[in-house]
């Protein structure tokens, strides 16, 4: 396998206590907190970048069919407190994807579990970093 290695990297910026805005490089921003206004967690945007992989992966796999006609994905996980400290257990990934009847829809809908593998196995950056469980280092400058 290639290693097909690309530096990614996001800016995060206090904005006020407790509300920070991640800025990448092509100027997108998303606003995040604590869990006490609306803003999404870190935690909730771990999830959600879980998902929003995967989902991406299946839309392009499955999408060379036909188009879905729903598209959910939802992500569950179970926050915790241990000897290891804080972090996320039992995610779980469901998929709720409704094809059109036909020729069409009934290719995407054979497609799909082989997508769903794929996305998980090889495809979702995201799920592999968190799988592997990549290492995290810190600096201070």
């Amino acid at each position: 396998m290639a290693n097909d290695s690309v530096h990614r990297n996001v800016t995060i910026a206090r904005v006020a206590g407790g509300v920070f805005t991640a800025v990448n490089d092509r100027g997108g921003q998303i606003t995040m907190g604590t869990g006490s206004g609306a803003d999404f967690t870190p935690t909730e945007l771990l999830l959600a970048a879980i998902g929003g992989c995967t989902a991406i992966d299946i839309d392009i796999l499955t999408s060379r069919r036909t188009e879905p006609e729903a598209f959910d994905i939802r992500v569950d996980a179970e926050k915790v407190r241990d000897a290891d400290g804080n972090r996320l257990t039992d995610i779980e990934v469901t998929y709720r994807i409704r094809f059109p009847a036909g020729d069409r829809g009934d290719a995407a809908r054979a497609l799909l579990p082989d997508a769903v593998r794929k996305s998980h196995d090889r495809l979702c950056t995201v799920g592999r970093t968190v799988e592997i469980a990549t290492p995290v280092s810190t600096r201070i400058e």
